[in-house]
């Protein structure tokens, strides 16, 4: 298990298939901030929430000048089921083989009714327009978290 970045530390770069076709990686980005959000699954009751909350914004963010990018290990299949659903209208990149989540130290044990497993902890990362972590949020709690990371973008300018 990778140590999550730290705010002043390169980000790691990634390449991953993206909902809707085609791909996305951390260079398609250089020059913009980019929120990108790590959540456990694909249409549960947080992940739902918190992906509609960047929809709502998502005009804000762009006018911050920032791109946002979810990322969970679904499959691609499921990325376009979950944000048809939900007319969701930011990026899901699919990290099928874990690598990115591995990178980002997001693939934590966790703990549910005493039984021990892996999976992804909910987590932000915004990074600058050079490529460095400015900001890290550990643990989200989904309630209030959008208008968050949309502060701490708009401070970035």
């Amino acid at each position: 298990m990778s140590k999550a970045p730290q705010p002043g530390d390169k980000a790691p770069g990634f390449t991953l298939p993206a909902g809707g076709g085609g791909s996305l990686s951390l260079a398609d980005f250089k020059g913009r901030p980019l929120v990108l959000y790590f959540y456990p699954k694909d249409d549960t009751s947080g992940c739902t929430k918190e992906a509609i909350g960047f929809t709502e914004r998502l005009a804000d963010f762009e006018a911050a000048g920032a791109a946002v990018v979810g990322v969970s290990r679904d499959t691609v299949a499921a990325h376009d089921k979950f944000a048809a659903k939900h007319s969701l209208k930011v990026v899901l990149g699919a990290d099928v083989d874990g690598k990115v989540t591995e990178d980002y130290g997001v693939w934590v044990e966790k703990s549910l009714y005493g039984r021990k497993y892996f999976g992804i902890e909910r987590a932000t990362f915004l990074i600058d327009g050079a490529g460095k972590i400015a900001k890290v949020w550990h643990k989200v709690k989904v309630a209030g978290h959008v208008e968050a990371v949309l502060e701490a973008v708009r401070a970035l300018a």
